[in-house]
């Protein structure tokens, strides 16, 4: 079950630990015979070690021995894709963010004391570009951990030099200061004013885009406006998001398995880094004939067999628990792909049908819970990009034909319903419950905003422009 839930990478890290430390266990492509041993003992959670009471005269050596020279334990079979992708993961490099800004304070000339305050500062940057901490608070801190003894009208002043850095509007210590520092960045120019006397005098009605209001208070006119808003639209939230360097992590997207349109048919492979050839290894093959061959072991001896016979059980077991793996995967993708083949064949969301866990647990005979497992840790690659298995999961609901219909077919609808919207006038929720009861989808305003809600769409008013 833990296998099961690791994507690829995850599975192909829990791999490279077990070949490094069970080395009885090898990959390649010279494969030995499958090892028949009776393995009546009991294996712990991960790498299946055996009790260790068991004497080792006990132990048939046979078992584990094997006169057949043609290699059978393969663990592919046709339906596992060659991937030839490169398998390395992409890692971010170079200097940090924080680095980077305090090279560029070498273009100001500061006295030390001063510059060990900005670089205090700029290690309170957060990583998307701001200073959320108020300043008496860095102003204690400076005292307490750096021995600095320093004002808050100091600090203020310091911080101007950070705002100077680049990106422009880090340091900023809320929204409305990084927009600000970016625009009088700006050549001067009519809308860049306007711009700026909207975030400075009238950030809530800009926020809560409340347009006459800043039409009847700057008297002007809406294109005017709009030329403003435009001006505003174009800066950057998150201007430590614009920095390489910051990036903490990279999310690196494997996918577990496609599927591929031949000729009018679907067809599933699993990744092929899912499918390591492993074998047990030669070494411990030819040690095991070499204490065979002795007849009256040692205490030593008898040892090293135990050793030899433990690790030989881990590896049979981390060989026979991936196959399944690999087996489990290929049935419960199967099985998925074949209850939404019309959605597959055409990438039409609309043509999801309406399926839960148990759904797919009926059809396979397994638990939900390993189900579970496979939806919400696995990506499959599709002719209509790379999708989390579990979107393909959806509750039903009866539209007014009393047919089952999928919530996210009613979520594209609504979806699309407020794409084609007039922006001059957003539709509200009551006004979409009805379009959507028109079309046929009998469904509350208060559902109509859970849905909306879900697609992280925001209320009629904040979707409104002029």
């Amino acid at each position: 079950m833990k296998l099961i839930q690791l994507p690829t990478q995850a599975f192909e890290q829990r791999l490279s630990q077990e070949l490094e430390e069970n080395p009885a266990l090898d990959t390649g492509k010279e494969l030995e015979e499958d090892y028949d041993a009776d393995l009546s003992n009991e294996y712990d959670d991960d790498y299946g070690t055996e009790n260790e009471t068991i004497a080792a005269d006990d132990i048939n050596v046979d078992d584990y021995l094997s006169d057949d020279e043609v290699p059978s334990y393969r663990l592919q079979a046709n339906n596992y894709s060659a991937d030839d992708d490169e398998k390395s993961v992409p890692y971010a490099s170079g200097t940090s963010f924080g680095q980077h800004l305090k090279t560029q304070l070498n273009t100001f000339r500061l006295s030390e004391e001063d510059r060990e305050i900005a670089e205090f500062l700029i290690g309170s940057v957060d990583e998307s570009g701001y200073i959320r901490r108020p300043l008496e608070d860095i102003v204690d801190d400076l005292a307490f951990t750096q021995n600095i003894s320093t004002t808050d009208e100091n600090v203020a002043k310091i911080l101007n030099i950070v705002h100077d850095l680049d990106p422009a509007g880090v340091g900023a210590r809320n929204l409305q200061e990084c927009l600000l520092i970016q625009l009088r960045r700006k050549e001067p120019t009519a809308s860049i004013e306007l711009a700026i006397n909207i975030l400075d005098k009238s950030f809530e009605h800009f926020t809560k885009k409340h347009y006459k209001k800043l039409l009847q208070k700057f008297d002007i006119t809406e294109v005017e406006l709009r030329d403003g808003i435009l001006e505003i639209e174009r800066l950057n939230p998150k201007p430590g998001g614009s920095y390489a360097g910051n990036t903490k992590m990279i999310e690196h997207i494997v996918p577990d398995f496609a599927i591929r349109i031949v000729e009018g048919m679907l067809e599933l492979t699993l990744n092929g880094r899912n499918a390591p050839e492993l074998h047990v290894s030669r070494d411990y093959n030819e040690m095991l004939k070499g204490y065979k061959d002795t007849r009256e072991k040692t205490k030593s001896q008898k040892d090293a067999v135990m050793f030899i016979k433990q690790k030989l059980d881990a590896a049979k077991w981390f060989i026979d628990a991936i196959k399944q793996r690999q087996q489990t995967l290929l049935v419960t993708m199967n099985a998925i792909l074949h209850y939404q083949e019309e959605y597959f064949l055409t990438g039409d969301e609309r043509k999801l049908k309406p399926m839960i866990l148990k759904d797919i647990a009926d059809l396979i005979h397994m638990d939900v819970s390993t189900v579970s497992r496979v939806a919400n840790s696995k990506y499959v690659d599709t002719p209509y990009g790379t999708k989390l298995i579990k979107e393909f999961f959806s509750e039903s609901m009866k539209n007014e034909q009393g047919e089952d219909v999928s919530t996210r077919e009613i979520k594209k609808i609504l979806e699309t319903v407020i794409e084609e919207e007039s922006k001059k006038k957003p539709l509200t929720d009551e006004k979409l419950a009805t379009i959507l009861k028109e079309k046929g989808y009998p469904i509350a305003r208060r559902t109509v905003a859970k849905y909306r809600e879900q697609l992280d769409i925001p209320v009629a008013r904040l979707r409104k422009k002029i």
